[in-house]
């Protein structure tokens, strides 16, 4: 019975992959794009507009506790990326990275950076960044994504519009 439940489910899930591969090719060629176009603005610097990534009171807190205990002489960057997979398509991944790429996105709100690639931002443009504790968890979530249009209710995964 659970194999036929399997064999049910994979068709579903072959699909949902094959269509995340596909958003995500398509954001990654307007990308290249959008780079090899001359612009009137910077594309080293992002602009403080609406397409800014905020950070909250609490994730600035949050990581100035996690540089302060950390001993390395390296200052420690949030870094947020995306990829697909989770309920609902795509997922936040956070990790603390020393180092940026070539294809990074820096901001900087009171001395803490985050840092996010050149793809994943396409997908949280003008996005807001917390740190939230709650009884189950405590973790960095964006709380706040213009890009998207739902998720699951624990705030890792959306789809985007």
């Amino acid at each position: 019975m659970a194999r036929s439940a399997i064999q049910r489910l994979a068709p579903y899930l072959v699909g949902r992959i094959r269509e995340n591969q596909r958003l995500l090719s398509s954001v990654s060629s307007s990308s290249v794009l959008d780079e090899l176009l001359p612009s009137s603005s910077s594309s080293s610097s992002p602009s403080p507009s609406l397409d800014a990534l905020q950070l909250t009171e609490n994730c600035v807190r949050r990581m100035k506790e996690l540089q302060a205990s950390e001993a390395s002489a390296d200052e420690k960057m949030l870094r947020l990326s995306v990829e697909t997979g989770g309920c609902s398509g795509f997922q936040y991944v956070f990790d603390l990275d020393a180092k940026t790429n070539s294809d990074d996105r820096v901001f900087e709100q009171e001395g803490v950076k985050l840092v996010i690639d050149n793809i994943s931002y396409d997908f949280v443009k003008g996005a807001t960044v917390d740190y939230v504790e709650e009884l189950i968890r405590a973790a960095f979530v964006v709380t706040e994504n213009p890009s998207a249009v739902g998720g699951c209710s624990c705030k890792s995964s959306f789809m985007v519009k």
